[in-house]
């Protein structure tokens, strides 16, 4: 099989319990059923290091971590799983499907944290150059309801524990990423029933796993 000269990327957002983990399961069978080799991955994290790094953002301490620090850290995360992962992948015509990247990083640390979109964007670029995702799935659901299903999943991490003013924040950046790329952001209603819900995402996929199969074929 002679696969295309550049994979897709698609990427998969939300706050805190919208279910993107069963639904990155749900779209890798779809890209299983349709024959298009990928690799699933997540940020923070991906690779060893990145994963040590996810392990220090993620873990509760009892130090305080400036929110400089965090966003520095995200970056250098990201920064070693593009150049290990999602790079090389993607150069050998894979997709790669990815819990997260830097709009979490837009809607976190920006939205959340209050760091300014231009100091990260300018690290975006530093780290990314013009490399964006093709797709990004937006699971978005109210607040309350995603804190409710998280709370529900065990011990919150340092970034679960935070109030829901945090969360508040975090979504209407989400929303605001949206409204400035409309092509690029597909939203599904995670507060839908499961099956409403990756019908939703099969139907947002389709065109690209289509398009995907005919460069195959040419």
């Amino acid at each position: 099989m002679t696969l295309p000269t550049k994979g897709r990327f698609i990427t998969v957002e939300g706050t805190e319990g919208v279910g993107k983990s069963t639904n990155i399961d749900f779209i890798r069978e779809l890209l299983n059923s349709a024959n298009i080799p990928h690799i699933v991955s997540r940020e923070p994290g991906g690779t060893p290091l990145a994963e040590e790094i996810r392990n220090v953002l993620v873990v509760p301490r009892e130090e305080k971590m400036c929110e400089l620090s965090e966003l520095l850290l995200v970056f250098a995360a990201r920064a070693q799983h593009l150049d290990q992962l999602i790079r090389p992948a993607l150069a050998r015509g894979e997709w790669v499907l990815c819990d997260r990247f830097t709009d979490a990083t837009f809607a976190y640390q920006g939205g959340g944290r209050g760091l300014s979109a231009e100091l990260i964007a300018s690290l975006q670029t530093m780290v990314q150059g013009d490399l964006r995702p093709d797709c990004t799935l937006l699971l978005d659901a109210p607040v309350d309801v995603g804190m409710s299903r998280a709370g529900a999943r065990g011990a919150l991490d340092r970034f679960e524990r935070e109030k829901l003013a945090f969360f508040e924040k975090v979504r209407a950046a989400y929303l605001a990423q949206v409204a400035a790329e409309p092509t690029r952001f597909k939203v599904v209603n995670a507060s839908a029933d499961l099956g409403s819900v990756q019908s939703e995402i099969a139907a947002a996929l389709a065109a690209q796993i289509a398009a995907y199969q005919a460069a195959m074929h040419v």
